[in-house]
């Protein structure tokens, strides 16, 4: 089994995950202020990790949100405007704060590293507000199951498309995303690890939280909040 390292390539600024900047710089925020919006109180806080370059940090500063972004690229916070940046891994963060709302995007949660999992988790129970709401995007497991090369969508003038696919070992993949804009073409290289609806619910309790609901049709947000007496 060889898990490859997160990478990228394209132009411009490379983060350590192999994201790259300037394809994210072009992308929009989809519905993801409002699910936010469904489960945060307006004008209340909410903390957004791994933010990028704003992505949702900014329609969510629109709304009237108090946000503070956070992600280990200064790259990336680089383009983040009307909220506090913090530069820092998500596992390492520790602000002393808790939210309104901790918004875990971006299928974080389904890193092949356990620790780096729980880490993750963990960063979300100690900064959520006892009767705060963690959301999370993850890829429920039917849908992991039905990732095929080749598969992908159009969003304006931007293509995102899968080109290359390789389990590794039972439920675990070397991916790479390939994504265009124009002449431009860039990569990210990854792995993931498929979790069972099961896995995901023991793991959020490891880390302090419970499941409470999923939000969307398909599953791909839910809602964690604080096990009982969880930062007491």
């Amino acid at each position: 089994m060889k898990i490859i390292p997160n990478s990228g390539t394209g132009f411009g600024a490379i983060t350590p995950d192999g994201s790259p900047v300037e394809f994210y710089k072009l992308m929009r925020p989809g519905g993801e202020p409002d699910i936010v919006a469904g489960e945060v109180p307006a004008g209340g806080s909410v903390l957004d990790l791994g933010a990028g370059v704003g992505r949702v940090t900014h329609p969510l500063v629109e709304r009237g949100y108090e946000v503070v972004a956070v992600d280990e690229s200064a790259e990336m916070l680089a383009e983040v405007r009307g909220a506090e940046t913090v530069c820092s891994r998500v596992q390492d963060l520790r602000l002393g704060r808790r939210f309104d709302g901790v918004l875990l995007a971006s299928n974080l949660v389904h890193t092949a590293d356990e620790s780096g999992r729980r880490g993750l988790l963990e960063a979300c129970a100690r900064h959520v507000a006892g009767d705060g709401a963690v959301l999370i995007q993850w890829t429920p497991p039917e849908r992991h199951d039905a990732w095929e090369v080749g598969r992908g969508r159009t969003d304006g003038d931007l293509r995102i498309e899968l080109s290359a696919l390789e389990e590794i070992a039972p439920g675990l993949v070397n991916a790479t995303m390939s994504y265009w804009y124009g002449q431009r073409e860039w990569s990210q290289s990854f792995t993931s690890r498929r979790l069972s609806d099961e896995q995901l619910a023991a793991a959020l309790e490891e880390a302090g939280l419970r499941l409470d609901r999923f939000l969307t049709d398909d599953r791909g947000w839910l809602k964690a909040v604080p096990s009982t007496g969880a930062g007491a």
